[in-house]
């Protein structure tokens, strides 16, 4: 099992990377294949979802190292808030400028700007006229189990991870996998998955409870 830390540090590179993926993600021009198609036909028209999910954080050798799960709530652009229920208590809430990581055992939230957040994931993806094609090779892996996999493969190799893979069922995204630098392959699988639901904006602006510790980046 891996420590506390590691598995927040973890959690955080993750996120990031679904953000990107799930919120500001722009139009797509894809060649035609059946993964692009259900990748281009999740993404056309996604204002928003609602899920659960469940994480698995996998090592080099095929060895779990982790096992997460809770709900995510997604705006697009830029606003989420995933709440983790097990193994931690954990609450990570972005309004589009900031993102508020709340650790109740601690009782202590991190503020960090969205931008610094991501860290050195490529800066056009952050642009909503951008096409990810630009930034990412984008590979069919044909069917496995059901699911219709694509593979994206960053441009700038200057990142934290080394690919996102994607599956999908008939209906919609079934799964996301990150393979990071170290060999790590950390595996979202979501279910109750809910397209464009009514979602009240005021869930991502987060208050830090009375008495905790603020740190970070609270009067940007």
């Amino acid at each position: 099992m891996v420590t506390k830390a590691h598995f927040v540090k973890l959690m955080r590179v993750f996120y990031a990377v679904v953000l990107l993926i799930l919120g500001t993600l722009c139009s797509l021009t894809l060649q035609a294949g059946t993964g692009s198609d259900r990748l281009q036909h999740f993404f056309d028209h996604l204002n928003g979802l609602k899920a659960d999910f469940t994480q698995t954080v996998i090592d080099a050798n095929s060895v779990t190292l982790q096992n997460a799960s809770g709900t995510l709530e997604l705006l697009r652009p830029g606003r989420f808030r995933w709440d983790y229920e097990k193994p931690y208590k954990q609450l990570i809430v972005a309004d589009g400028k900031k993102v508020s990581i709340y650790d109740p055992d601690l009782d202590q939230v991190t503020v960090k700007l969205l931008d610094q957040t991501i860290g050195n994931m490529p800066a056009l993806l952050l642009s909503n006229n951008q096409p990810l094609e630009d930034s990412f090779k984008i590979t069919e892996l044909g069917k496995k189990d059901g699911l219709e996999w694509v593979e994206l493969d960053p441009m700038d190799r200057d990142t934290s991870f080394e690919k996102i893979r994607l599956a999908f069922n008939e209906q919609t995204l079934q799964t996301m996998e990150l393979v990071d630098s170290f060999g790590q392959t950390t595996q979202l699988v979501f279910s109750k998955m809910q397209r464009n639901p009514d979602i009240d904006p005021e869930i991502f602006h987060f208050t830090p409870p009375p008495d905790v510790d603020v740190i970070g980046d609270v009067d940007e």
